[in-house]
């Protein structure tokens, strides 16, 4: 199964006086990972339509073990940390991909 593209998922609150200091810490983070961390290959930041304090960080892996293998890294707990002391509550789910619609032309 690690063969298999992963996609995490974290759904974390955000205080509304913590947004540009957690979008700030999201950009570094971004930046960083997508520079170097083998086996990543995208993330997004979703504000939710109806909860502004309400957020959806998703992330694509070509496993997830390479997942695993960043998040397990001091290098990893260093980076997030800035992000993560905006959290006032956080959830983290893992999945591999099953299937996915092919991109139009």
């Amino acid at each position: 199964m690690s063969d298999k593209r992963a996609r995490v998922v974290f759904l974390v609150r955000v205080p509304a006086p913590r947004t540009e200091q957690f979008l700030a810490a999201y950009e570094q983070v971004r930046h960083l990972v997508a520079g170097g961390v083998p086996g990543h290959l995208v993330d997004q930041v979703c504000r939710s339509a109806t909860d502004p304090e309400q957020w959806l960080i998703t992330s694509e892996w070509a496993s997830l073990a390479d997942f695993e293998d960043w998040e397990r890294s001091p290098e990893h707990r260093e980076l997030v940390r800035p992000m993560r002391e905006c959290f006032t509550d956080a959830r983290s789910l893992r999945f591999h991909i099953h299937a996915q619609t092919p991109a139009l032309p």
